[in-house]
């Protein structure tokens, strides 16, 4: 056995500022050296090449590279003109823009910090031109590109369904429902929010010649989901192959349909998220032999009878279950956490009778708001350091946008045909 010591060792190294990566790989090394379980060491340092030997996670890098194209192929600019062409006319219309397109572009690449960096670098100025205040601008951002981990394809719902071995077109479709319910419910806040702002300027609506230009600018990156998830609900391909259809796509797109990107940009792209990918994947297989720790040291079976303790009651369970994930979201990225409580928690809930696709996607929702949430919240210092407002300010301005996405959280959480209503009208599940 290993000693649960290494859990306490885990949070100190988090506590004092160490990255993720060396947390999760020391922590379980210093417990085991202490009770001087060397031999142990030979089995969680082979988890972590065991960690990363799946297919499926094949997929990742490829969704990532897919994503870079996007960004970097022009596609941003159509998908912000399309958006703005549609609701610009509406009360707080650059506001709309912005969680419209983070919607749009979450489908597109998946990354809701490459969303806050893409989107935020266009839309913040612009908001401010027109008489938005820049740190409500800043704020708006933020709490709308989280939907680029939710929205599919999302690589946090492939984490989920390679840690627990569940459908990947399952969680995919699941996400569907649960991010245009977030999506709507910001807009209604936008609208609300912008009351305080009566300089705000108004947009006219858009001449229907201008939206159906900025539509068909707009209609073949947007395909992009439908051809993923398209393929994979028809069976055409696998995850991981739809993700390399999804590379060659928009490799096609930039470079030889829209011309944005020249084919000497494209080595540098695979440079980048090479590395990109190699962190990711480092941390993953860090969290594999973490898991591995955790199963030997019986923390896992005292987190099981802790909250069995409190109720066996479906709904009070993940009330306390959702706060658990708002505290962690808080402090933690959204991947490791998954790698290291889904496996835990997961099981709770299935014991209870809660769907395992039903509660990933709770788990996923939850923890990508965290990216928004302070005091770690990435997607936050993406935002100042786009904006150049404080993390301070954005904090309180988020704060309408984070509780109308809890009240989603809970929605979703309490009414189970949300999330997997879609997937069991497809007949995926």
């Amino acid at each position: 056995m290993v000693s649960p010591i290494f859990a306490v060792y885990f949070l100190i190294l988090l506590v004092i500022g160490v990255p993720v990566l060396f947390a999760l790989g020391l922590s379980p090394a210093i417990a085991l050296l202490q009770a001087d379980k060397v031999l142990f060491m030979n089995l969680l340092y082979q988890r972590l090449y065991a960690g990363l030997d799946n297919f499926l996670l094949l997929a990742l890098p490829f969704f990532m590279l897919a994503g870079e194209f996007m960004v970097n192929g022009g596609i941003t600019t159509r998908i912000i003109s399309f958006s703005q062409k549609m609701v610009q006319h509406m009360r707080g219309g650059l506001g709309h823009v912005v969680i419209i397109s983070a919607t749009l572009f979450g489908a597109l690449t998946g990354s809701s910090v490459a969303a806050t960096s893409a989107i935020g670098n266009m839309m913040i100025p612009e908001m401010e031109r027109f008489k938005y205040d820049r740190t409500y601008a800043a704020a708006i951002t933020a709490a709308a590109t989280v939907l680029g981990t939710i929205i599919p394809p999302s690589g946090i719902m492939l984490i989920y369904a390679f840690v627990m071995n569940t459908s990947v077109a399952a969680m995919f479709m699941s996400g569907i429902v649960p991010g245009l319910i977030l999506c709507f419910a910001l807009m209604l806040i936008n609208r609300w929010q912008i009351q305080k702002y009566p300089a705000v300027e108004q947009f006219e609506r858009a001449p229907r010649a201008e939206r159906s230009a900025a539509f068909k600018a707009a209609i073949l990156p947007l395909l992009t989901p439908v051809i993923i998830l398209g393929g994979i609900y028809g069976g055409i391909f696998t995850p991981t192959e739809a993700a390399a259809v999804a590379v060659f796509y928009a490799f096609i797109l930039s470079v030889f349909i829209m011309r944005i990107l020249k084919l000497k940009d494209v080595f540098p792209m695979f440079v980048r998220i090479g590395i990109n990918a190699g962190a990711i994947l480092i941390i993953v297989a860090a969290a594999s032999g973490f898991a591995s720790a955790i199963s030997l040291s019986g923390v896992a079976e005292h987190i099981t009878k802790f909250f069995y303790s409190v109720t066996d009651n479906p709904y009070l369970l993940f009330f306390i279950m959702n706060i658990f994930l708002f505290f962690v979201g808080m402090f933690l990225d959204a991947g490791p956490a998954i790698l290291i409580f889904a496996p835990i928690l997961a099981p709770i809930m299935t014991n209870v009778g809660i769907d395992p696709i039903h509660f990933g996607v709770v788990m996923v929702v939850n923890l990508s708001i965290g990216l928004a949430t302070p005091p770690m919240g990435l997607v936050l210092f993406v935002a100042s350091g786009v904006s150049g407002v404080p993390l301070q300010k954005i904090s309180k301005a988020i704060i309408p946008f984070l509780l109308a996405e809890a009240v989603v959280i809970f929605m979703i959480s309490f009414f189970p045909s949300l999330v997997i209503g879609l997937p069991k009208l497809l007949g995926m599940m």
